[in-house]
């Protein structure tokens, strides 16, 4: 029996980041993972692999819509799925590879196997039992069941499936309008898949800014994908490897199916906790199945705590790094804070999409006086040049104080540029402040300060 001031359980962006934490700190620390390679869903099956398809595809379509006409002559290039696939691969390695790398100069011991919680102050891992002063839970989350429709990672798939199909599909149906469902539907646009999207709501994206949401589906739409909204996916049925949705519209009940070679199932996620033993241990979870958490993430039970997508909030990679270095600058007597107003989402589509705080629906909601300042990518000489003038800049500033109270970016690099605008939130900016930083010419940022000059006198090249 190993002792540890702290065992981690989950070694995803949460877990692990928490665990060199705790270790910079001085604490004696351990992470359990039952992968055989660390970094959890978020960089073996999810963020990591679909950004390497994302990019290639991309360089795909650059080819086959922009090079002739920046005068780069040649055959459009042909796709090797099962190279695509390696390139893929390689990229998670590399990224899973660094992490145990970083383990070992942190002094962080990998606990291999499935871990549960007995008892408080041990977990179990395999058949060795190890005692720690503090359990810090960030096991993730799974993709969420739908009824009706039985996931066989083949012809009916989750994200995890749809990142190693055995070939591009001629038909894709995907059920879900949200993050993964666009990014990987993307993908599969551009490799030549017909591909639907069928969404429950009315619009895409929920909870985003309804501007940028309309904007969003106008311009996947001209990228060849189909919407059909409003519509409840009643269930998917597979006969001869082909997948076949029925849905009912919201609005009248009306029918209808899809048939598809493959479906992509993208309704959300849900917690992982199976196995750990939180029923037994009176853990407290939410009708949801989230682990209730108090300020300082502390569970009802005394030395367990939980982070990242396992509780309440957003389930961003981001979000739970968080969460994991201020439980652990926490376990070590520091003070930390997490700002839950300023979390950046980020949709890796091209154009990207990146928001930041207040939506014009919230302030509405709310009652609250606001203004906004817009600029069009149009209008910046930089992504006129590079073929990336589709989106634009928006933020929401109070109306009295100019105080940056959200942004919203639809264009080139919009998961980068947001950045700018979270700094400037943290600090308690108003968007005067930005229009008064001198930005370097031409860049994309340039949209940023116009936008902030926007919410004064006004924008100077719109």
């Amino acid at each position: 029996m190993a002792s540890y001031d702290v065992i981690i359980i989950g070694s995803g962006p949460g877990g692990y980041v928490s665990a060199i934490r705790c270790a910079q700190l001085g604490l004696k620390t351990a992470c359990v993972e039952g992968r055989d390679t660390l970094g959890g869903t978020c960089l073996n099956v999810g963020c990591i692999p679909s950004k390497a398809l994302l990019h290639a595809t991309h360089m795909l379509h650059e080819a086959e819509h922009n090079f002739a006409d920046m005068g780069l002559k040649g055959k459009t290039p042909s796709v090797d799925w099962d190279a695509m696939l390696a390139y893929k691969d390689k990229t998670v390695g590399q990224n899973t590879g660094g992490i145990e790398f970083l383990f070992k100069k942190n002094k962080v011991d990998w606990l291999k196997g499935w871990g549960s919680i007995p008892e408080a102050g041990k977990v179990k891992v395999g058949d060795e039992v190890h005692e720690a002063k503090h359990i810090i839970i960030a096991t993730g989350s799974e993709p969420a069941p739908l009824k009706g429709v039985d996931v066989d990672e083949e012809t009916v798939v989750t994200s995890t499936g749809a990142l190693k199909l055995k070939k591009i599909p001629k038909s894709l149906v995907v059920i879900g309008g949200g993050v993964i469902g666009l990014e990987l539907g993307s993908v599969y646009a551009r490799l030549g898949s017909e591909v639907t999207v069928v969404e429950y709501l009315d619009a895409i994206t929920p909870g985003q800014d309804a501007e940028v949401a309309r904007q969003f589906q106008k311009l996947l739409t001209k990228q060849g994908i189909k919407f059909v909204l409003g519509a409840a996916v009643q269930g998917v049925s597979v006969k001869n490897k082909k997948a076949t949705v029925s849905y009912k519209m919201r609005k009248d009940d009306a029918e209808a199916e899809i048939t598809a070679d493959t479906v992509l199932l993208a309704t959300g996620r849900r917690p992982f906790t199976d196995g750990l033993g939180l029923s037994d241990l009176g853990v407290a979870l939410s009708d949801r199945g989230q682990i209730e958490v108090d300020g300082s993430y502390k569970t009802n039970v005394d030395g367990i705590y939980a982070i990242g997508d396992a509780i309440k909030g957003p389930m961003l990679a981001h979000k739970a790094e968080d969460e994991g270095m201020a439980v652990a600058e926490m376990l070590a007597g520091q003070k930390p804070h997490v700002n839950y107003s300023v979390i950046p989402g980020v949709i890796y589509t091209h154009p990207e999409v990146g928001s930041v705080g207040e939506t014009e629906e919230t302030l509405k909601k709310a009652g609250r006086a606001y203004k906004v300042g817009k600029f069009p990518f149009l209008g910046n000489a930089r992504a006129k040049a590079n073929h990336a003038g589709d989106g634009f800049v928006k933020i929401l500033a109070d109306k009295e104080t100019d105080r940056i109270l959200g942004a919203h970016i639809i264009g080139p690099m919009a998961g980068d540029l947001i950045h700018e605008i979270c700094v400037a939130m943290e600090f308690g900016a108003a968007a005067e402040d930005l229009a008064r930083t001198c930005h370097a010419h031409p860049t994309y940022s340039e949209a940023v300060r116009e936008a902030a000059l926007a919410c004064g006198d006004g924008a100077i090249h719109a």
